[in-house]
């Protein structure tokens, strides 16, 4: 671990920028599409441009909208293009966040002082698919609302059979995505918005993956289930912006049918000694230049740029389903309909962890999912470029790991492998904690890395830790 004092004098600037290039040795290479998620890269031209942008009001505060009212006046702009997009209606109102963990938190937020306010519920419940981004989670412990879990069917879709009866008095809100990010899967929403409407309980839409790319895949002419705000039922979404509308860090959106539910989202605190303040969302802070890059972008690519991108995206999709079908051994998981897959293994012989050791090993970013067990992909239009290659080295890791089954015992398989089936998942999340809270030791800042560069195994260490754990005890 490296530790670093704030310098007695300041650097000379092209010194410090070296640095900061030197830090990204250890990075995914996403500029040559060779990861799967986190990021969304078109090309340095387009990033110097969302940079420009970023850069024109990156002191600029959306704190206050009297003060700074150009970031109004492009929040209200971004916010109307995407109420366009979505379907909303003339009543269609919200704000810009920080990212889509904010738009998920403040609509659990909302409902729940709505529910508060309205029905005087004291013991609040949200019923989600167990598929729900763990944003969803996050916000059930951090605002203190119970998440009721509907279950996955045999194809690995949300069961809704159950909703019904999943709801009650303090049951605040009910939450479907488009799409689901484990498996792609877009949830049943027309039906959802039929049930929640008839029990009178607002239906959430986490379309922060979708929101940006299932409308134009819409517009080029691919079937798609209803999904927005064109189901009656469905009373807000949230939409990012840094994903598939390819803006810089942070963006994301939340939009409500209409104000009275925003204003249950609002925060106002009249007696401060500092004055009246009022503040729409999470952040108090809200930096200008992500609103000033989100808006250009969107005025740079238009509807005709954003339908290529789906386009190009769509044909790596369906490049991918049709390699990975065809490849013995592998199967795709659950019924993609977006710009997500994931696939695991049908050969028992053939490790879907050990082969995702092996793409790690040809320079591939990989993440992995489980129950079940899995490899995941968030498919942008860069990777219209790489697919061939990645398939091939698909197809090569599935026959080396089928040639040798101690792979599946070696290396990341067997962390992530145990990770997934351990019983003790207090054990394992407790775990987790510990080494995840090492990570951030003043100083540390990452992951340590080895000589060649590379992240240690800390997880691994501590799965042998649980190995040999289990060892004594048995």
């Amino acid at each position: 671990m490296t530790h670093r004092k704030l310098p007695d004098t300041g650097r000379a600037e092209a010194e410090v920028l070296d640095e900061l290039r030197g830090f990204a040795r250890a990075d995914p290479d996403y500029k040559s599409g060779r990861i799967w998620s986190l990021v969304y890269h078109l090309d340095d031209a387009h990033d110097d441009f969302a940079a420009a942008a970023y850069r024109q009001y990156s002191s600029a505060n959306g704190l206050n909208p009297a003060a700074f009212q150009s970031l109004k006046r492009m929040e209200s702009q971004i916010v109307s293009m995407v109420a366009g997009l979505l379907h909303g209606g003339p009543d269609t109102c919200g704000v810009v966040t920080a990212g889509g963990t904010e738009s998920c938190l403040l609509a659990v937020k909302t409902y729940r002082d709505m529910a508060r306010k309205t029905r005087r519920v004291t013991r609040p419940n949200m019923v989600i698919p167990e598929t729900a981004h763990v944003a969803w989670f996050k916000a059930a412990e951090y605002f203190g609302v119970r998440a009721r879990l509907l279950p996955v069917n045999g194809e690995l879709a949300t069961d809704i059979s159950k909703l019904g009866r999943r709801m009650d008095g303090n049951t605040v809100m009910v939450l479907g995505s488009a799409p689901e990010y484990p498996h792609g899967t877009i949830d049943p929403i027309a039906e959802m918005g039929a049930i929640a409407q008839q029990k009178a309980i607002p239906l959430h839409v986490d379309a922060c993956v979708g929101g940006f790319i299932l409308p134009f895949m819409e517009m080029n002419g691919i079937d798609l289930p209803d999904w927005d705000f064109r189901v009656p039922g469905v009373s807000s979404m949230s939409a990012d912006l840094h994903k598939y509308g390819y803006a810089a860090k942070g963006a994301s959106t939340i939009l409500y049918r209409d104000l009275d539910t925003l204003k249950h989202q609002m925060f106002v605190y009249q007696d401060w000694p500092g004055g009246v303040f009022a503040s729409p969302a999470l952040l108090g802070t809200r930096p200008g230049g992500a609103y000033a890059a989100a808006w250009a972008v969107m005025q740079k690519l238009g509807v005709a740029g954003y339908r290529d991108l789906a386009a190009r995206t769509a044909r790596a999709v369906e490049a991918l389903k049709a390699g990975i079908e065809e490849i013995d051994g592998l199967r795709l998981l659950g019924h993609p309909q977006g710009p997500l897959l994931a696939y695991g293994s049908s050969d028992p012989a053939v490790s879907i962890y050990a082969v995702a050791d092996q793409l790690e090993q040809n320079g591939w970013s990989v993440n992995r999912v489980q129950n079940p067990d899995g490899i995941h992909a968030m498919v942008t239009a860069k990777h219209a470029e790489v697919t061939d290659a990645y398939l091939a080295d698909l197809a090569s890791a599935v026959t080396t790991v089928r040639a040798n089954p101690d792979l599946a015992r070696t290396g990341h398989a067997a962390a992530y492998g145990m990770m997934a089936h351990v019983p003790l998942r207090g054990m394992v999340k407790a775990r987790v904690l510990d080494t995840f809270a090492e990570m951030y030791r003043a100083g540390g800042g990452s992951l340590d890395l080895d000589e060649a560069g590379h992240k240690a195994p800390l997880l691994e260490r501590w799965m042998a830790k649980y190995v040999a754990w289990r060892a004594r005890r048995s």
